[in-house]
């Protein structure tokens, strides 16, 4: 999820050997709090782990799923859509342009050009007042809804064409919309076209009379379907997304107790720790499909033409630079990635463990260097770039029992980590995957990477005096949905009402 499959980001810098500490030439934690907007550190009393660069390009090289379609390994609690919910939500409080570096990077350096809020700013850009380009100029109150391509589609060619099923795009085929990496692969391009759809008829709701929400502010019906949307959609962040994916034990503690570790001051706001950014919050990586049962067109099931290939999931977008607008046989059935309807089975993620979908081990990204394709071997680079502390020096910050070395070692990755010593150090983000298949037998997060995922997110809406969690603690939600007071992504596909447009 951070960054997820960012296709954008190239390796430049030289490494720099053993002489990796430009700063004070020794191995010292790297500063502690940060501006507001900017990247900073979670645990700074903590040393960053330095092993070598080919170390960690050999373990990275490691962390490969071997069985891609064994059923054994899909998370029966995470339906296949949530990957992309959980990228969706990345690009909504982070973005981070620099360049991966293998020298050191100080975090207080990076600029986080996406305000480190659970606020849409990803969808709603600045307003229909600073960028009228994303809404309708009929309706300002509404975002435009771009429509598929008007050639049929080559893999069934009776779907009808201009559907109003893709996102608004200018004439070179970019996205208008809020955050253009949202247009990066097709799954999470849909997503934000639910979206946007979502707020449409929020909106025509408040018109109408027929959503109403108590304010003691008098508000524009775009004011009011904003603030609606937003809640709803950080009700689902921490309700059904983080639910799932955490030990809802730390998720329970954080919410009850409070913040123990992420700590920042209140006149500066949140900042984003690289922990979080560059470790914990990219267990996505392991939930990443090889392939997608899309819709009724494109799948590996009988009937279908092809399946839904990783390849082709990045094809059908504005930044590929080809195949758009998405033709219509391209639209999602929503049924095969969240538990909406019937009449088709709903997709399930992989495992939460330190194996990746063969496709992410040589990706698109034009690297001189091989290596730097791999998903794998960025992360470890990137984490060890930025100095992160190794997680069992964490896991004993923060009070807990460290993963033991016999368990890191277990299978052909661990084999890897102890020929370099990283059963007993190990990078942050391959601790945090480990974790999550020991301690959460692969469907959950473990104890450090469900306490910093929790206590980040916990945070950020905590200081946003704007969010339900902050303003109002005892909201429900009011929109429909299958249980009275609850309201899930499944219930926001549903709400929309666009499930499934090609049958």
């Amino acid at each position: 999820m951070a960054d997820t499959i960012d296709m954008s980001k190239k390796a430049t810098g030289v490494m720099r050997g053993h002489g990796f500490y430009p700063r004070n030439e020794e191995n010292q934690p790297l500063g502690q709090f940060s501006p507001t907007g900017k990247f900073g550190r979670m645990f700074p009393e903590l040393r960053p782990l330095s092993p070598s660069i080919e170390s960690l390009d050999e373990l990275g090289q490691a962390m490969v799923e071997s069985s891609p379609d064994d059923t054994e390994g899909d998370n029966k609690n995470v339906p296949a859509g949530f990957t992309y919910l959980g990228q969706f939500i990345d690009h909504d409080i982070t973005f981070d342009p620099t360049s991966l570096q293998e020298i050191l990077v100080d975090p207080l350096s990076l600029r986080n050009f996406r305000t480190p809020m659970l606020d849409l700013d990803s969808l709603y850009g600045s307003g229909p007042a600073a960028q009228p380009f994303l809404y309708q100029r009929a309706d300002k109150d509404k975002f435009l809804i771009g429509k598929t391509s008007s050639d049929p589609g080559g893999g069934d060619p009776t779907v009808p064409t201009d559907l109003p099923n893709d996102l608004p795009r200018g004439a070179e085929g970019f996205a208008l919309i809020g955050d253009p990496r949202n247009d990066e692969n097709l799954i999470v391009a849909q997503l934000h076209l639910a979206f946007l759809k979502f707020h449409n008829k929020v909106v025509e709701g408040v018109k109408n009379g027929s959503i109403r929400q108590e304010s003691p502010l008098r508000k524009s019906p775009f004011e009011e379907a904003r603030d609606l949307v937003i809640w709803h959609y950080q009700w689902i962040v921490l309700n059904d997304f983080l639910r799932r994916i955490l030990d809802n034990k730390q998720l329970d503690s954080v919410l009850r107790n409070g913040r123990r570790f992420y700590k920042f001051k209140r006149r500066e706001g949140p900042f984003i720790p690289v922990e979080f950014s560059v470790a914990a919050y990219r267990f996505g990586h392991s939930m990443v499909r090889a392939v997608y049962d899309y819709n009724r067109v494109f799948t590996p099931l009988p009937g279908g033409v092809t399946p839904a290939t990783l390849q082709l999931i990045f094809r059908f977008t504005g930044l590929s630079g080809s195949s758009v607008p998405v033709p219509s046989d391209w639209i999602i059935d929503w049924r095969r990635f969240f538990n909406v309807g019937a009449g088709a089975q709903t997709g399930l993620s992989r495992n939460l463990n330190p194996f990746l979908a063969t496709p992410l081990t040589n990706l698109p990204l034009g690297e001189t260097e091989p290596l730097l394709n791999s998903l794998a071997v960025r992360n470890l680079r990137r984490g060890r770039s930025l100095g992160l502390p190794p997680g069992q020096s964490v896991a004993r910050f923060m009070g807990f029992k460290p993963l033991s070395p016999k368990d890191i070692a277990k299978g052909p990755d661990g084999e890897v980590a102890a020929k370099h010593n990283f059963h007993i150090e190990s990078p942050l983000w391959y601790y945090v995957l480990k974790e999550a298949e020991i301690q959460g037998k692969g469907k959950r997060l473990g104890e450090v990477g469900s306490r910093i995922v929790a206590e980040v997110f916990v945070g950020l809406l905590e200081a946003d005096s704007s969010s339900f969690l902050a303003r109002k603690p005892d909201w429900k939600p009011l929109l429909p949905s299958k249980e009275k007071g609850n309201f899930t992504m499944a219930d926001l596909i549903e709400f929309v009402g666009d499930i499934n447009p090609i049958g």
